[in-house]
C-alpha cells in the first residue's frame, strides 16, 4: 500500500452517500495522530446478529505504544454497544503481530475465518478477530 493510494481510497469512502460507517480522530499537539472507522460489519456472521466491525485504525507511527490506540478503540466500542451492537469484529493482517497481541490484549479472539486479500499484486492473508462488547 502506497500512502497516496490509501489517501485515494479514503477519500472515496469517505465521500459515499449513505455511508454508516462512523470515525473518530485523536488529535494531539501537532493535530490528528490517530483514526478510527467503524461501522455495521460489512457481511454474515453465522448465528451473531448486531455485529459492527472495525474498519481501520491507525496511530502516528512515533506514537504507538502511547494509548491512543485503546482509547480510540474504547470510543469505538462504546458507540458500537450504544448503537445495539452485541459484538466487534475485525480482520488483521496473520503476518502483523504486533496488531494482534494489541487486539489480544483488548479481548478480541481469532475465530477462525481467514481470508486472503490483494493489493499491489500481493496476496496477503487476514485473520477475523471478535470482542463481545
Amino acid at each position: 500500500m502506497t500512502v497516496e493510494g490509501d489517501a485515494g481510497q479514503r477519500r472515496q469512502w469517505f465521500s459515499q452517500p449513505g455511508r454508516k460507517s462512523k470515525d473518530v480522530v485523536a488529535l494531539g499537539d501537532r493535530g490528528p495522530v490517530g483514526w478510527i472507522c467503524f461501522g455495521p460489519y460489512r457481511s454474515e456472521m453465522p448465528g451473531l446478529e448486531r455485529v459492527g466491525e472495525v474498519y481501520a485504525l491507525y496511530i502516528s507511527p512515533d506514537l504507538i505504544g502511547q494509548g491512543i490506540g485503546r482509547t480510540l478503540l474504547g470510543e469505538a466500542h462504546a458507540q458500537m454497544k450504544g448503537q445495539g451492537f452485541e459484538t466487534s469484529a475485525l480482520w488483521v493482517l496473520c503476518d502483523n503481530q504486533r496488531a494482534r497481541r494489541f487486539y489480544e490484549q483488548a479481548g478480541y479472539q481469532a475465530d477462525g475465518a481467514a481470508q486472503d486479500d490483494v493489493y499491489d499484486g500481493i496476496t496477503l492473508t487476514e485473520l477475523r478477530y471478535q470482542h463481545v462488547l
